[in-house]
């Protein structure tokens, strides 16, 4: 079973740039040793069910929980069974269709 995650997490009351706190949750990802793509607008990986998903966006949040009081976390997922690899052919099965290469 695949489950594709995208998320997005990042602190409200650190004024305007928060990327000194998003890049803790890429450096806790990065450590986790899992396949994932950073964009400009969230974090996308993939995960084998239902708990390691959450149990990673968990694990984001425990990395901005103690030092900041609001945190604005957007999640969504794409779930399905008998698949694996998506992030990759998701992107690939386009570019086939396409005919041509996506820049990412």
């Amino acid at each position: 079973m695949s489950f594709l995650v995208e998320f997005a997490m990042f602190p409200t009351d650190k004024g305007e740039s928060v990327s000194n706190y998003v890049s803790r949750i890429i450096k806790m990802i990065d450590g986790l040793g899992i396949p994932y793509k950073l964009t400009p607008m969230g974090t996308v990986f993939e995960a084998n069910s239902m708990e390691e998903a959450l149990e990673i966006i968990n694990i984001a949040y425990k990395q901005l929980e103690p030092d900041c009081n609001r945190i604005y976390t957007a999640i969504k997922m794409d779930i399905r069974k008998g698949a694996k690899n998506r992030m990759e052919g998701k992107i690939k099965s386009l570019e086939e269709k396409l005919n041509k290469k996506i820049r990412s």
